[in-house]
């Protein structure tokens, strides 16, 4: 035992005074100006003219007395707000506070959960990614990145999918150049759905396939994605119409059965059309789940779910609904049982799949937009 204890001796010694030197070299930073985000605002915060709670919750105070508790909790994070900047420093820090402890989730990283995920436009002014904040804990500040070519460029920041944030800051070396962006003022995109659409179980915030077709259309994107909870709901329906939509997105038929899908899909799509006459509407059927070609009940499942759906879309053209627009559900992960990493939800290339499946689609209903 005395051996070991003596052999082991200069090796923990030498090992901890390598991670102290590590430690000390990564939290070496210069003298920062640190910029509040909420100064000039985030993309995907709608309402903004209405009271919050807190900053970055995704719906106004009214609405804690109008929605089911599940979908007002899952409304505090952030999920799809964007904040941009431009900046000509070397290097970008970023400081911000979670609320809540679980960073991570068995099947969902801390990268997304809790995760901040910077983008920036190349010189052909197409959005590139550049690093994402790894937090480990609920107070965040850390480097995202140094030796960055000293140009000015604008930046794109996503805020975490899953966990809500109190305060978010951007800092920079003193004596360089900063501008925070306000929001951009043309339509968005609005998505109405459920965990998928809330980005699990994305490695990082800009790989939901929601932000991956903002880029796609450069245009901003409100994200309603709430887990477990897309249920094509009035009361949700009822703040929708309140928004001016480039083009309104429900993809709930995940968290919902045939029943409830033809109770409540004509409904909804009538009190947004009768709000917006002329805002395209896109309504998607439910993603297969990747193992239920060996699950026949599971299969069968889907096929009484797009059914509905397909029956409600029907009765609404039927009807003389206008720009109203459809995508199928068979193909959106893919035909190879890779896109997920629970069957339900999908990975990074399920989530770029599924983008690919919307874009031709959205495409037409943005045209003139």
């Amino acid at each position: 035992m005395k051996l070991h204890t003596l052999c082991f001796t200069p090796f923990v010694i030498c090992l901890s005074a390598l991670v102290s030197s590590l430690w000390a070299e990564d939290t070496e930073k210069p003298e920062l100006v640190w910029h509040d985000v909420s100064d000039w605002g985030v993309e995907g915060r709608a309402w903004t003219e209405e009271e919050r709670f807190n900053y970055f919750d995704r719906f106004p105070a009214q609405g804690k007395e109008t929605l089911r508790e599940a979908v007002w909790n899952l409304s505090e994070s952030p999920t799809g707000m964007m904040a941009r900047f431009e900046t000509d420093a070397s290097e970008i820090w970023v400081r911000y506070e979670l609320r809540s402890e679980k960073i991570a989730l068995a099947h969902f990283p801390a990268t997304g959960v809790s995760g901040l995920d910077l983008y920036a436009r190349d010189g052909e002014g197409k959005w590139r990614w550049v690093q994402a904040a790894r937090p480990y804990s609920q107070e965040v500040e850390t480097k995202l990145l140094d030796d960055i070519s000293p140009e000015l460029r604008e930046y794109a920041a996503y805020l975490p999918l899953r966990n809500p944030v109190n305060k978010l800051e951007i800092g920079v070396p003193a004596g360089t150049e900063f501008r925070g962006l306000a929001p951009r003022q043309e339509l968005p995109i609005v998505f109405y759905g459920t965990s998928i659409n809330h980005g699990v179980a994305a490695s990082r915030p800009g790989m939901v396939h929601t932000a991956i077709l903002g880029r796609h259309f450069d245009r901003p994107v409100v994200n309603l994605g709430f887990g477990g909870n897309g249920r094509m709901e009035k009361e949700v329906g009822d703040f929708l119409e309140r928004l001016d939509a480039a083009v309104f997105v429900i993809d709930c038929l995940p968290n919902m059965g045939p029943d409830l899908v033809s109770e409540r899909c004509v409904p909804l799509v009538n009190q947004l059309r009768k709000a917006h006459p002329d805002t395209p509407i896109v309504l998607v059927e439910d993603r297969r789940y990747a193992n239920s070609w060996i699950r026949p009940e599971k299969d069968a499942f889907h096929d009484r779910n797009h059914a509905a759906l397909q029956e409600a879309y029907r009765t609404l053209k039927s009807a003389g609904v206008k720009r109203l627009y459809y995508i199928e559900g068979d193909h959106l992960f893919g035909d190879d049982s890779e896109g997920t990493v629970d069957g339900s939800h999908p990975t990074d290339l399920g989530f770029w799949r599924q983008a690919e499946v919307f874009k031709p689609v959205l495409k037409k209903a943005l045209k003139g937009r």
